[in-house]
């Protein structure tokens, strides 16, 4: 049964048995006074006298305790209106509390990265650097991208790396306007991009791969028949043809596969960079080719 229901009958059950007792007493006082007029006629008294007195006791005790019942419940009705208002009350307050402590979150965070940014730009002074921030993501089942503040305004072009606040490799610049620009993430079906593994000195290609980007990884393909890389491996841009610079971090040995040909060899690699989070972002825009 519903509670509410289970509450309704329970306040029925409790009117239903005050009103059969209030019945009872009836029926024993008039029971009672009967008796008393009788012996009133015997001994010679004012049996209506009587009978009143008898009737007006439990009549003046039943009014005092219906009285008090009343008061209890008028009591009870108005103490249970303050406290589900004062519930209600701190329920809207704590609300308040968790939105205010997720800005400051947030604030935090984003002051972080911004520290962050201003770092990496005085590290890497071979680089020429325009800060942006993602404003809008597509992702899909055939691409995966997102919309930079940033445009040819900004001396922005296609092919242009993005970095993360660590330098870490988020993506490549594929479409520019005025005012902003599309950046593929490096899972991206179409992006392809030279890649090293410095431990083994061995260089390959990293692109993205559509089933592999649904999981957020991409691939490093063409590698060595006795390549010797293992989980964990860091993989490094290559800066082979210097369209994009070297030394980026791309992210680290995730698993090694064979093609379908079952000759070729590949392995899934997994970013670096926060690709999910990730806000605020710096455009290389010139890089130092002898690096």
């Amino acid at each position: 049964m519903p509670e509410g229901a289970d509450t309704l009958m329970k306040k029925i059950c409790s009117v239903f048995s005050t009103v059969l007792i209030v019945f009872m007493v009836l029926i024993a006082a008039v029971l009672l006074a009967a008796v008393l007029a009788v012996g009133s006629l015997i001994l010679g008294g004012n049996p209506v006298s009587d009978v009143l007195g008898v009737l007006a006791t439990p009549f003046r005790s039943l009014s005092s305790t219906v009285a008090g019942w009343v008061e209890d419940q008028y009591d009870r009705a108005f103490r249970y209106d303050a406290l589900e208002e004062a519930y209600d009350e701190l329920k809207r307050q704590l609300a308040e509390l968790k939105e205010k402590e997720r800005k400051y979150d947030e604030a935090i965070r984003e002051n972080k990265q911004y520290k962050d940014l201003l770092g990496l730009a005085e590290e890497r002074e071979d680089f020429v650097f325009e800060e942006a921030t993602i404003t809008q993501r597509s992702t899909s089942s055939w691409e995966w991208s997102a919309t930079l503040n940033k445009g040819s305004r900004h001396d922005v072009e296609k092919n242009d790396c993005v970095v993360d606040q660590y330098g870490n490799l988020v993506g490549i610049v594929t479409e520019v306007d005025y005012n902003s620009c599309v950046m593929s993430f490096l899972t991206d079906g179409e992006v392809e991009i030279g890649g090293r593994v410095a431990r083994v000195d061995e260089n390959a290609v990293l692109e993205g791969d559509f089933t592999l980007m649904q999981d957020g990884r991409l691939k490093l393909s063409y590698l060595e028949d006795d390549t010797g890389l293992i989980a964990g491996d860091q993989v490094t841009t290559s800066g082979l043809g210097m369209v994009y610079p070297a030394g980026l971090l791309v992210g680290t040995v995730e698993s090694l596969h064979t093609e379908a040909n079952g000759q070729d060899q590949y392995a899934v690699i997994q970013p670096a960079a926060d690709l999910d989070s990730v806000r605020y972002v710096y455009i290389i825009k010139e890089f130092d080719t002898a690096g």
